[in-house]
């Protein structure tokens, strides 16, 4: 009868479980290294992408800092153009003033009254001259009061002086002009 020899037969199975295991666990090791591997170039692609949104968002960021900039610029200009143009319409507004004070003087200068200088700074004028008389410089701060241009006279100095056998009062007015705005903001 023929023998059989069972114990070669379990140990080339074990054998062939060995291996297999072996084996497995190899393709279980590669499978984890390729699996990492893509795992790590995803992140890595992800990572580059984002690097590459943020550069162009810094960029961005960049370009707007300069619009900002050139912006405060033209912001800056703005507002130094409207101050010279308010300066402008405030010269427009008063040219006709200065036309209205010297006729305003004008008519208000009595006779026997001579007008050596005078000096404006804003709405206050300095009257200087001389007149026959010290009740002259009166009548001219009478006619300066009732004026409807002219306001507030106010004398500083009448000094009689006697030259070349004739006798004169030299002075000095201060008065205020009345600005065109003033008098109907007065009214309403």
């Amino acid at each position: 009868m023929p023998s059989i020899n069972l114990l070669p037969w379990r140990e080339e199975e074990r054998q062939r479980r060995q291996r297999d295991f072996l084996i497995a666990l190899a393709a279980a090791f590669v499978m984890s290294l390729v699996t990492i591997a893509l795992i790590n170039v995803v992140y890595d692609n992800k990572i580059e992408y984002q690097r590459q949104r943020n550069a162009f968002l810094e960029d961005k960021i960049v370009e707007l800092q300069k619009s900002i900039t050139a912006i405060d610029g033209l912001e800056l200009q703005k507002e130094r153009l409207l101050a010279r143009m308010e300066v402008i319409t405030r010269l427009q507004r008063s040219r006709p003033e200065i036309v209205h004070l010297f006729d305003e003087i004008a008519h208000q200068i009595p006779e026997g009254v001579f007008l050596t200088g005078m000096k404006q700074t804003g709405t206050a004028v300095q009257l200087t001259g001389n007149a026959q008389s010290s009740t002259r410089v009166s009548a001219l701060m009478r006619r300066i009061d009732s004026s409807s241009w002219l306001s507030d006279p106010d004398v500083v100095k009448v000094e009689t002086t006697a030259q070349s056998g004739s006798r004169q009062a030299e002075f000095i007015v201060n008065l205020k002009q009345v600005k065109e705005g003033a008098e109907e903001g007065d009214e309403g």
